[in-house]
């Protein structure tokens, strides 16, 4: 990737892993620049095959403690857009994770509210730090969710869980996170990091990265999915392209050979024709 110098955000590649760290003194709240900046890192990794899993986290003690609200009350207005053109940031950051060709990994190292709960929805995977606190607290501002959360918060944790902290609009520790579901391990802060890492580093170093690219997409687009032959008729296709491929070779080969195996193929020139396939029908 390019080695660029953002206002909100820190950036690391090492091992073939990205790491994007929130940094702004607000605890990292976030802003029309942070926006921008996160969607031109997205971009870059997608375009990148150097860059096999992204993990991202908060700089100091919060992950992100929601929107920037230097605005004061008229931090939300926007008059000058019309209803039927206006997007909200959250959404478009979301929607943007939601299209990643790499898997992503949330690392909360502490407070994540408002947005800086919803923007983590899409990610893959999200671990938690035991000082984190998550809330969504758009109901105490006089605000709605936004970043896609009506579809991603009840398909992560299910709809009773989901209104509860959404009507409520309170703040929960790491711990009741976890038993909801909404993340999947809870650790020390010391062992945030090196966990995130552990887990990005599995996949950068045994998987082939097609396929864990369309195993990704696959696994997302059909949430949304009115009957189980749409996944059957999409992974059918799937099968029989990648069974024809060279890193199909190789994984069957190091199996074999019992060694770890070399994928050559890469995501920025070797996905299917039908790929993107949701754009196809």
């Amino acid at each position: 990737m390019k080695t660029l110098s953002y206002q909100t955000l820190k950036t690391e590649v090492k091992d073939r892993i990205l790491t994007v760290t929130l940094s702004r003194e607000n605890m990292n709240a976030f802003n029309k620049q942070m926006l921008s900046e996160l969607i031109q890192v997205f971009d870059e990794a997608d375009a990148d095959d150097n860059v096999r899993a992204i993990i991202m986290t908060g700089e100091g003690k919060a992950y992100c403690a929601g929107a920037d609200l230097e605005g004061g009350e008229s931090t939300f207005e926007n008059k000058e857009t019309p209803e039927e053109v206006y997007r909200d940031g959250g959404g478009i950051l979301s929607l943007r994770i939601f299209e990643l060709k790499k898997p992503i990994i949330g690392a909360i190292n502490g407070a994540a509210v408002g947005v800086g709960a919803t923007m983590t929805l899409p990610m893959d995977i999200r671990i938690a730090s035991s000082k984190a606190k998550m809330g969504f607290v758009f109901s105490r501002r006089g605000i709605t969710p936004e970043a896609c959360s009506g579809y991603f918060l009840p398909r992560v944790v299910g709809i009773s869980k989901a209104v509860e902290w959404v009507f409520t609009g309170r703040v929960f520790s790491a711990q009741e996170a976890l038993e909801a579901g909404l993340v999947s391990q809870v650790v020390e802060p010391e062992d945030l990091l090196p966990t995130a890492r552990k887990l990005a580093a599995e996949i950068a170093e045994n998987t082939s990265a097609i396929s864990v690219t369309l195993g990704r997409q696959l696994m997302w687009k059909m949430l949304g999915a009115n009957h189980p032959m749409e996944s059957h008729l999409v992974e059918s296709k799937m099968i029989q392209w990648t069974g024809q491929q060279a890193d199909v070779r190789e994984g069957i080969n190091s199996f074999f050979e019992k060694r770890k195996p070399d994928f050559k193929m890469k995501v920025s020139t070797d996905l299917p024709p039908f790929y993107p396939w949701w754009d196809n029908n």
